[in-house]
């Protein structure tokens, strides 16, 4: 069973009406860790060493967060910026999350056609989330295709409790090894995966 660690970068989550219901579709879950980042680091004075040991803890992790501007909330890049640093999680010495899996679980207003490349000046989500994909691949992680909830703003309650149960499914799956990475890799979002 692989351990999951859940990062919830949501600046206003008790707003929200899509990521708070995800994040109560996987709270409690078995081998499961769901941490509210802006609670825990308000002032953004982030705990390097502890967050660093987090991550030694758990073999795979979820940058949970909307898709603000095409990129993420501030305090991810902040996170990102401190605890993945050289000779920890990258550089010659810096091999501590080889082999470490990352998703990025997000939430968006635009609809799916809203990113499709085939329009005229349009980027896919992965192209958008190039950034991510680089810097985990520089520290030897795998990143997986992203689980994304599009249209938020145009889901009713029926469509926000669909979003948490795909959610939910898609951290069971990962938790438990359903898929292997050959399987995963073929597919632009991880929600194409999904039962």
């Amino acid at each position: 069973m692989n351990r999951i660690s859940i990062l919830v970068f949501h600046p206003l989550l008790h707003k929200s009406r899509v990521n708070r219901k995800l994040v109560k579709a996987v709270e409690g879950m078995e081998g499961v860790t769901v941490r509210l980042m802006y609670d825990l680091y308000p002032d953004f004075f982030i705990d390097v060493p502890r967050e660093q040991e987090l991550l030694l803890q758990h073999d795979l992790m979820v940058w949970q967060h909307p898709f603000y501007w095409y990129s993420s909330p501030s305090l991810l890049k902040e996170w990102i910026d401190l605890v993945l640093e050289h000779g920890f999680a990258y550089g010659s010495t810096g091999r501590a999350l080889e082999g470490k899996q990352i998703l990025s679980a997000i939430s968006t207003g635009g609809r799916r056609e809203a990113y499709l490349p085939e329009e005229e000046g349009k980027f896919s989500v992965r192209q958008l989330l190039a950034p991510f994909e680089q810097t985990t691949r520089l520290c030897r992680m795998h990143y997986l295709p992203p689980f994304v909830t599009h249209g938020t703003h145009l889901l009713d309650a029926a469509g926000i409790e669909e979003a948490a149960r795909n959610y939910a499914r898609l951290i069971g799956t990962l938790r438990d090894g359903i898929f292997s990475m050959d399987e995963i890799r073929k597919h632009e979002y991880f929600n194409d995966l999904i039962p």
